[in-house]
This record gives C-alpha cells, sequence and structure tokens, in this order.
C-alpha cells in the first residue's frame, strides 16, 4: 500500500501540474522551404545528433533503397558554393549557398553532373592531387531548386548507399538540425527510454561504475524498478539510454532533448538543436565514455561534466545536480523528446539511504596518484618519458596511474593510463631514447587492439639530447620504434609488360607498417595521373582520354610518413 501510494503521490505532482518552461524557444527556421533531396519517399537511416564514435551525427543520412547512383536534387535555388573530395569523412561532397542564408550540404556522392564533373577533373589535374577542397562564386554553378546536381553513392567513410544531409547558417557554420525545417518526415512517435543511471557527483565519472537501472513503462509514463531508490551520495546527476523512431520505420534513432526536473522545476538538460564541428568531439563528454568503452551500455549525461561548455546543454539551478541533504523522498522527473514534440516521461523517487553514510572521503582520500582535472594543464614526468595534458583537453577529473616495462625486444613500453579517459585536444608526448635513425623514429601507441603511429622528431631538454616527441590524441602504452621499411605497392589484377586493352581501371593497394601513407603518386610517360583514393585503402584510375591506345609507361611511388619510398614502374599496351 505505501509503494502504490508513492507512486500515486509521483503521477499527482508530475501529471496534473502544468508542464515547467525549459531555456529558450526554438529559433523560428523556415518550414517548406527546402525540398527532399531525392524522388524517393523520405526516410532516414540516422538524424541529426545521433551518438556516434568521437563525434555526433551532424545531419540526416537519407535512405536510397540500398542502392548507389540514384539522383540527387538541390533542395532550393541558390548556387554551388564548394566541393570537397577527400578520402574518408564526406568522401564527394556538394555544398549549395541559399538565398535565405543557409548552406545545405550532400554528402558520400558519386559523379556530379557533367558540367560540374568535368570543371573538377580539370582542377584535380591542375593541382595534382584528387583530394581537393575547391570554392566557387555565386556566378559559376548557379542551381535551381530541383536541379539535378549528382548521383547518390557510398564514398568516403560511408558504410552503405545513403545520402547524408546538412543545413548549416551560412554566416557561423553551425549545423543545424533539418528535423525542424518541416521537411517531409511524419513523426507521431514517442521516444523509448530503456534505462536510468545515477552517479555520484562528489567523485569523478571516471572513477566509479554508475548504478543502472531497468525500467518499465505505465499507461503514459516510464519508471525505475524500485520507483523510490535508496542512494548514499549528497549530490547527484542522471544519464539515460533511449532512441526514437519515425513513423514506418523500426530504425532506431537519436533523441532531440532530454531535461531532468525536480518538483516540477527544471534543473539540467541537453538540445539537439545546432552544432558545430568544432563542438562535435564533446560527444565523448555528452557520453558515458569509460562505461561505452568497457563494452557497456549507451548512456547520455542530463547533466555536463565540468569540462563540456555549456553547447548543448542548459544548466537552469543548483549546477544541474540534485542535492540530497535530508530523509525525504525527491520526486523527480525526466522528460526525452524528439524535434517534432513528442516526449516521453521517466518518474521516479531518490531518498537518502541514512544507514549507508556518504562513503567519498574513504574512496578518495588514500589514493596517492597524480590528480588530473579539467580547466588545468596537467603534467607528468620522469627520467624517461613527459608529457602534458593541455587545459582544455579533459572532460573530468581523474588519478593518473603510470607504469613502464621492458619487452624482450624493442626500446621500453610506457604505460600512460588507459584508453577509457576521452581527451579532447591533441597533447605532446616526449621519449627518452637513443635511435641509430633519428629521421626515421616514430613513437607508437596501442590499446585494446588499436595502433597509432606519429613522427617524432628530436629534441633537447636543457642539456639532455636524445628526446623525441609526437602528439596524439588518446592515452595507452607508448614506444619508441625506429622505422626503415618502405610502403608496399600491389597491383590488383595488373601485372608488368600486360596487354590492358579490356581493363576498365588500374587498382593498387599500398600498405606501410605504421600504417600512415603520406604521398601518393602516379605518373603515366611522365604526366601526372589521377588515382582516387576513396576510403583510404585503394587508388584507383578509371582509363579515360590520358590513355589512349599504344605503349605506356606507369611509375608508381609511395612514401610513408618519415620518408620511406617505394618506387614501382611497369610497362603494358592499350
Amino acid at each position: 500500500m505505501i509503494l502504490k501510494g508513492k507512486l500515486l503521490y509521483i503521477l499527482l505532482l508530475f501529471l496534473l501540474l502544468p508542464p515547467a518552461i525549459y531555456a529558450q524557444p526554438l529559433p523560428e527556421y523556415p518550414k517548406g522551404y527546402f525540398i527532399w533531396p531525392l524522388d524517393l519517399t523520405p526516410e532516414i537511416v540516422a538524424n541529426f545528433g545521433e551518438l556516434r564514435v568521437n563525434h555526433y551525427h551532424m545531419g540526416l543520412d537519407c535512405r536510397t533503397a540500398q542502392k548507389q547512383n540514384l539522383p540527387v536534387y538541390a533542395v532550393a535555388d541558390g548556387y554551388i558554393s564548394r566541393i570537397k573530395i577527400e578520402p574518408l569523412g564526406f568522401g564527394r561532397a556538394i555544398y549549395i549557398d541559399h538565398p535565405n542564408g543557409y548552406t545545405s550540404l550532400y554528402a558520400h556522392l558519386n559523379d556530379f553532373f557533367p558540367e560540374l564533373e568535368q570543371y573538377v577533373k580539370e582542377q584535380q589535374y591542375k593541382l595534382k592531387s584528387w583530394a581537393v577542397d575547391l570554392h566557387f562564386t555565386p556566378g559559376q554553378f548557379p542551381v535551381e531548386k530541383c536541379k539535378f546536381i549528382a548521383y547518390s553513392g557510398n564514398t568516403g567513410a560511408s558504410q552503405g548507399p545513403h545520402v547524408h544531409f546538412e543545413i548549416r547558417d551560412s554566416k557561423t557554420e553551425k549545423v543545424l538540425n533539418p528535423t525542424l525545417f518541416g521537411l517531409p518526415l511524419p513523426d507521431t512517435i514517442a521516444p523509448d527510454i530503456m534505462r536510468l543511471a545515477i552517479y555520484d557527483r562528489e567523485q569523478s565519472s571516471y572513477e566509479q561504475s554508475p548504478r543502472i537501472f531497468s525500467l518499465v513503462k505505465k499507461d503514459s509514463f516510464y519508471t525505475t524498478v524500485p520507483p523510490i531508490i535508496k542512494v548514499d551520495a549528497r549530490e547527484l546527476s542522471f544519464g539515460i539510454s533511449a532512441s526514437d523512431r519515425c513513423n514506418g520505420s523500426s530504425n532506431r534513432n537519436g533523441i532531440f532533448s532530454a531535461t531532468l526536473y525536480e518538483n516540477n522545476q527544471p534543473v539540467s538538460g541537453f538540445r539537439m538543436n545546432n552544432i558545430g564541428y568544432d563542438e562535435t568531439r564533446y560527444l565523448n563528454a555528452h557520453i558515458d565514455y569509460k562505461l561505452r568503452s568497457g563494452g557497456g551500455p549507451m548512456i547520455q549525461h542530463i547533466t555536463r561534466l565540468p569540462g563540456y561548455p555549456d553547447g548543448i546543454y542548459s544548466t537552469i539551478s543548483n549546477n544541474g545536480l540534485i542535492s540530497i541533504t535530508d530523509t525525504l523522498v525527491h520526486f523527480l522527473r525526466i522528460t526525452v523528446s524528439d524535434a517534432d514534440g513528442n516526449s516521453s516521461d521517466l518518474l521516479f523517487g531518490i531518498q537518502s539511504d541514512s544507514s549507508a553514510g556518504n562513503t567519498t572521503a574513504a574512496k578518495t582520500g588514500t589514493d596517492q596518484r597524480p590528480f588530473f582535472s579539467p580547466g588545468n594543464i596537467n603534467v607528468f614526468e620522469n627520467d624517461n618519458i613527459r608529457f602534458y595534458l593541455p587545459a582544455n583537453c579533459l572532460y573530468d577529473s581523474f588519478r593518473f596511474s603510470y607504469s613502464e616495462s621492458k619487452p624482450k625486444t624493442g626500446y621500453p613500453v610506457y604505460q600512460l593510463h588507459n584508453a577509457s579517459i576521452p581527451l579532447h585536444s591533441y597533447f605532446p608526448v616526449t621519449i627518452r631514447g637513443a635511435s641509430s635513425m633519428p629521421d626515421k623514429t616514430v613513437i607508437h601507441r596501442f590499446a585494446n587492439g588499436r595502433h597509432d603511429y606519429s613522427k617524432a622528431e628530436p629534441v633537447q631538454n636543457g642539456k639532455e639530447s636524445g628526446w623525441y616527441k609526437a602528439w596524439f590524441r588518446d592515452l595507452g602504452s607508448f614506444q619508441l620504434m625506429v622505422d626503415s621499411i618502405p610502403p608496399a605497392i600491389t597491383p590488383i589484377g595488373f601485372k608488368e609488360k600486360m596487354n590492358a586493352a579490356k581493363l576498365k581501371q588500374l587498382v593498387f593497394v599500398v600498405t606501410d607498417n605504421t600504417e600512415e601513407i603520406k604521398q601518393f603518386t602516379a605518373t603515366l610517360d611522365g604526366n601526372w595521373l589521377r588515382f582516387s583514393n576513396d576510403k583510404g585503402r585503394r587508388f584507383v584510375y578509371e582509363f579515360d582520354e590520358r590513355c589512349g591506345p599504344g605503349e605506356h609507361e606507369l611509375k608508381i611511388v609511395a612514401e610513408d610518413q618519415v620518408g620511406n619510398v617505394n618506387t614501382k614502374i611497369y610497362h603494358f599496351t592499350r
């Protein structure tokens, strides 16, 4: 009876009172100005703000029925202002500036429309580079709404055929949530909330395992099991796992907003309205990175971590925290919404467990490891290794762990904490060691099966020589390494003195023991030849007017990051 009474009290408190007003109203975006970029029933496989590895998803991924080479259309009048081609990222992308102050972007494309494709090709040969970033004036390539601009594809970092679509503020280059522009994506389905996580905010989020609670859905809301949760901490924050769906789709997308209320008053929350590309790595502060990197679920913090600027967050009261300084039940609500205004509520109560006592001091008071914190330059150094984390590098504090070991072969290995702590910016690592080939020395970082290599520059620390410095973005194990091995060049379906008349393309795979290919150059009969490098795996030349009938000499040169070079020369006929 007591439990039912508490649940009834929650319902009366939260469902009968009018909703609280949270943060500032959304800007008024033009509805109906932009059309769908494909001549297909509008469907998406990912939305704006969806959680990805090291970044937020910054647009809509438009379905193309698992097909490539479908026509893509300009969503409004304007002009093509930019073309970018790169191995990963967007692959082949078009930017269109519109007279209303917005820019639309279309990515992972195949060929552009013929006149644009020819112009881009000419520029690539002029610049002797397949990867280009070209900018245009309004008079060069004007477009009208519904004009064919390119074919859909799967280029760049795409993992399947689709069109990545964005709307940006042309002046600030902030990426805006396209769903707020009235695109024809019907959504009357409220988000799903799967789990609740509770954090003791008198500790770092990296030095605790959150308490995770499963949820049950009542008639019109979710609640925890149990609905009243006993806690032994005085300052709490919360995280959730949640997802959203559009009508007629089973695909799980990201949520638009989540807000925490106490006694129907907003405390903290986030909203996926606009995000800049200079902010997108803050995704690692928005989620419980340590939990996720250890194979756990994706949890989104509702209160920002100390090293996350406001960004998507609004902190309304008490630093976004819930304070428990009494033995009363604190009734809380978390409202999760999508961009169309559909919302779901999670209702639960928090009460101090007076019998447990607060154990924060006991947990942290005897730990003598160096304390690293956000907003400070954090330094570690000894006789063998030195590094520092810039002030903007950390999202939350942690106690730094260090060890070193000497393998049977090679240089010593220095363990700088572990990869469960996300870093926002690059940081320098300087290692002491005697290298027989200073110009061929790299620093090798490895953790959890992942390997990074960065060219090491010789430096002198005071009067000491024999130190090497390189920059990284993750912690882990670090080791000096001498790289004297040039890249390997492997032709696919092609060989010396071959009659290539029946071939449509030339394909080469280039690999290196330190993974980084600094330069790939191909010349045909002494003239630069355009090889594409989509996804960074293969170099491909599609036969065209640059290679006519007769005998030819193809020269391939590959160079790695420390200057090791491999050259292959092939003779063939067409």
